[in-house]
């Protein structure tokens, strides 16, 4: 108990970063259990117990949800699903939240969370990475509306299967799959507005402006076959660009197959755009060779910034003069002109093109080597990292493998720790994620953290640690009413809970709620539920459930996020839930 406290401390304390408190903790187990082994152990096995957490399924059911998750982000696959969404919240940002927390509490309340979430994670990165609203203040509030809703049925979550049965083995009748759904409804409406309107404002936007996001790049879009917008005049779809894409010179009369479109625009908003208006961001022959070369290679397709130097040839030229897809394999979709350069005079050829000249941010498309040559070979200074575009042939791919892991997960028909790893080996037999990426989807910070809860957790149950409060929470209670007792409780199993395990606050609470009812005359349901319910109130620490720490490295969460935003989620479940029971069994 004495190491649990010191933990919570630190991590909330927050100068010590987290990966450091977490491996401090296995250490001191691990240390503290070999001069002090547990009773009939010996002292090596300190050590078993100690960094057991790093080869538990746990960790490896959510280490291959990350690498799942990548597969769906990298190929986009959710990228459908994200301007739908999108849409939503383009309409109105509080709406958009709200219809997206009803989703994630309908859907948890036949499915298991930690599919729902894994499907949902993804969704809300794309969002974030198209401005629609911050990763780091949806994930929080999505991953409680899934909890909340997990506790609705008794098939929600695993923890509830485990509680419902325990309480059989003691003699209580079997609890069918919607017996105590009214009462979770009711709390759940209690508790959306904070979800809601309170939950977001209290997390940051953890988001990292990168600088290229504020470039704007010209460029020239040709209207490609078979597009509907043959035939339509520039007014009639500029409303259909995104925000951040406008014409330069819009043309007059109506558009035409192959036509020119000369937009400026930020990268994601020029992408968009190709999208919108079915058009080709550079010639057929280029793209279709590039697509061929990356097919034969096995490498991706990356987009990079580059900026011409003083030395590089291309200074006067225009990109159809520049004989840059020929000689390096490459496409130039934008150029930049920085804000410096901009009140210079401007020099096109007769053609229209725009000379380049020092100091332009040229966006250029292709394989990373021919990349690296073009920019060794004409002098030009890389800005930025290279950003993959998505592997869309494999779209369909991914999203097959992600929705069969939910579905057979889902229906019970696997455990979800080898649904998960049987997806995940798909994702890199099939190249939706590559081997040598995979280190870009895991987050060291969560391996460790996990690790160290479950090492804690086991340390609390086998030491007797658990069994102990139970003991001292029972001899306390005799005092008490009624409303009292469910809600001491639930906050003792909610205690455990996010400190230990749902499965020991389930195994520990359970009996001790059974005994407590004998004891003091009491109805043996509605503890056995304040059990059950408390098991599931997990939102006030990262380690407190899987889900927690699957959202962590995404949203870019630290432990004192999940304190702020779940500790009054915890006082409002508790009031409300003990109050539900209490008027629902007249006690």
């Amino acid at each position: 108990m004495v190491v649990t406290v010191a933990m919570f401390i630190a991590f909330v304390r927050g100068r010590i970063s987290t990966e450091i408190v977490s491996l401090l903790t296995i250490a001191v187990i691990a240390v503290g259990l070999y001069f002090f082994p547990l009773e009939g152990a010996r002292p090596t096995d300190g050590l078993i117990l100690a960094f057991a957490g790093f080869g538990h399924y746990a960790l490896i059911t959510i280490c291959a949800l990350m690498v799942m998750g990548r597969g769906l982000v990298v190929t986009g696959a959710l990228e459908p699903a994200a301007r739908l969404l999108e849409q939503v919240f383009k309409y109105n940002l509080q709406v958009g939240l709200l219809v997206s927390l009803i989703i994630a509490f309908v859907l948890s309340m036949g499915i298991n969370n930690t599919p729902v979430l894994v499907l949902l994670i993804p969704i809300f990165v794309t969002l974030a990475a198209r401005g629609a609203l911050p990763a780091s203040k949806a994930l929080i509030p999505l991953n409680a509306a899934s909890l909340i809703g997990g506790v609705a049925t008794t098939i929600g979550t695993s923890t509830n299967i485990l509680v419902v049965s325990i309480a059989v083995d003691l003699g209580m009748p079997r609890m069918d799959v919607f017996h105590f759904t009214p009462i979770v409804l009711l709390a759940g409406a209690v508790a959306l507005p904070y979800l809601w309107l309170v939950m977001p404002r209290l997390l940051k936007d953890n988001r990292v402006e990168d600088e290229h996001t504020d470039r704007h790049f010209t460029t020239r879009l040709r209207i490609g076959q078979g597009s509907e917008l043959v035939g339509l005049k520039a007014s009639e779809i500029e409303a259909r660009l995104p925000e951040d894409v406008k014409f330069v010179n819009a043309p007059t009369g109506v558009l035409q197959v192959q036509q020119r479109l000369l937009l400026s625009g930020t990268h994601d908003g020029i992408e968009e755009a190709m999208r919108v208006l079915e058009g080709e961001i550079a010639p057929t022959w280029v793209l279709d060779r590039m697509q061929r070369q990356a097919s034969a290679q096995k490498a991706d397709i990356a987009v990079v910034e580059m900026a011409i130097t003083a030395d590089s040839r291309l200074i006067t030229r225009t990109l159809p003069s520049s004989g840059i897809a020929d000689l390096h394999g490459v496409a130039v979709i934008g150029i930049h002109r920085p804000e410096r350069l901009v009140g210079e005079e401007r020099k096109y050829s007769d053609g229209g093109d725009l000379r380049m000249v020092e100091g332009d941010v040229l966006l250029v498309m292709g394989l990373p080597d021919d990349l690296q040559e073009f920019a060794r070979s004409d002098n030009l200074l890389m800005l930025e990292g290279m950003r993959e575009l998505p592997r869309r042939s494999k779209a369909w791919l991914s999203a097959g493998i992600m929705g069969g892991t939910i579905g057979l997960a889902s229906i019970g028909l696997i455990p979800i720790a080898i649904a998960a790893l049987a997806g995940a080996i798909l994702m890199f037999v099939t190249g939706c994620v590559k081997f040598d990426r995979v280190g870009r989807a895991l987050s060291g910070q969560v391996i460790v953290l996990i690790a160290a809860s479950i090492a804690i957790g086991r340390i609390i149950d086998e030491s007797g640690a658990a069994d102990w409060l139970g003991l001292v929470l029972a001899n306390g209670l005799q005092f008490m009413a009624p409303a009292a007792v469910l809600a001491t409780i639930m906050i003792f199993v909610t205690f455990l809970t996010n400190f230990a395990s749902n499965a020991t606050a389930a195994t520990v609470g359970t009996p001790i709620a059974f005994s407590i009812a004998n004891q003091l005359g009491l109805p043996a349901e509605p503890l056995v539920l304040a059990v059950l319910f408390g098991c599931n109130l997990c939102y006030a620490t990262p380690i407190a459930y899987q889900t927690n720490m699957l959202i962590m490295a995404e949203g870019s969460y630290e432990f004192k996020d999940y304190i702020r935003t779940g500790v009054p989620l915890v006082i409002i479940m508790v009031v409300t839930l003990s109050f539900l029971l209490v008027m629902t069994y007249d006690m």
